[in-house]
């Protein structure tokens, strides 16, 4: 019987790493620690496969990965999801880089109910470059990541802001070409942009066009669609989603008490109401028949209040009359 991935006695051929791994409760810190043993393990012969299984034991599979920096066309933001994180790091050895790793100077930790907050203002990423010269390159900025607050403690999202950068060349190699002035002129440029490289930079450009297609992606691996198919169903669900109304909140109906009426109150009640109504409307007469005209002479308005607006959009207009009888309408 062959053993599979799934099963707990699998061994990879990719090394003991793919498995997932060993549930633990460890400081957060301590995961970058470990994270760098990962990474200076990998070996020119480590495929997609072993950095699925490093983004699996590092990053929660809704994990993102944040990198702000500014270049000389201004600044830089790029965000990427789990699936492109893996091809990410992996873009950094691909450049030139022979060994990386994440130094973490007076971090502060957060806890919260389901997560774990890191914040290092002095977070500093180095790579040692092996081509196109030997150089050291140590990137500074400040780096914040969460991690989940169970047993995996995996990162669930990860932002480093990049500040600056330095490029050290060892004095040896200076010393070794000093009388060449073309391998001095060499040494002299800078081999990365904010201490990423070229070959990282594209990559991070092309996930601004890669991220968006995920849900293309997702869908074509599920349901076996053609690209035109997935696309024409996601613009048609998005679609839907504009075009239907927000639902409405459901409103409970108002149940109305019966009030038990009383025969004797309801009389007299009914019989003093409507002698004060009728000493109301004796009030209120007098008051009626008294006008603006009766007031001033020469003069009357005559309120006419309406729904549909003036010419100037109010909704009342009075209508005053002239000492030589016309009518004329004030807005």
């Amino acid at each position: 019987m062959s053993s599979t991935p799934h099963d707990p006695f699998y061994s990879s051929p990719f090394g003991p790493f793919y498995r997932r791994h060993t549930p633990y409760m460890v400081q957060p810190e301590y995961r970058i620690y470990e994270m760098n043993k990962r990474l200076q393990s990998r070996t020119e012969d480590s495929d997609n496969l072993w950095w699925d299984a490093f983004a699996t034991e590092f990053f929660e599979d809704d994990a993102t990965l944040t990198l702000s920096f500014c270049l000389e066309d201004g600044p830089k933001r790029y965000t990427i999801g789990r699936t492109l994180i893996p091809r990410y790091f992996s873009t950094v050895f691909e450049g030139g880089v022979t060994d990386l790793y994440y130094i973490l100077k007076h971090s502060k930790e957060s806890y919260h109910n389901s997560s774990i907050t890191v914040d290092c203002d002095q977070c500093a990423m180095v790579t040692q470059h092996g081509k196109p010269m030997f150089t050291k390159v140590c990137t500074e900025g400040r780096l914040t990541l969460e991690f989940t607050f169970d047993d995996l403690m995996r990162i669930k999202t990860w932002h480093f802001t990049i500040r600056q950068y330095r490029e050290l060349v060892p004095r040896s190699i200076l010393a070794m070409h000093a009388q060449d002035p073309q391998v001095l002129d060499q040494l002299s440029k800078n081999i990365t942009r904010m201490g990423l490289t070229n070959f990282t930079l594209n990559y991070l450009r092309l996930c601004v066009i890669l991220e968006p297609m995920q849900e293309l992606m997702s869908r074509h691996k599920t349901y076996n669609l053609s690209p035109r198919d997935c696309l024409k169903t996601c613009l048609f669900q998005k679609w839907q989603r504009m075009v239907a109304p927000p639902a409405e909140p459901t409103r409970q109906p108002t149940t109305k008490r019966r009030k038990r009426k009383n025969s004797t109150s309801s009389t007299s009640n009914s019989g003093a109401g409507n002698t004060a109504n009728s000493t109301g409307s004796k009030k209120k007469a007098p008051a009626a028949n008294l006008s603006l005209s009766s007031q001033v002479p020469g003069l009357g308005a005559i309120p006419n209040c309406s729904l549909n607006p003036g010419r100037d959009g109010d909704l009342c207009h009075s209508t005053a009359v002239t000492p030589s009888g016309q009518f004329k309408e004030k807005h």
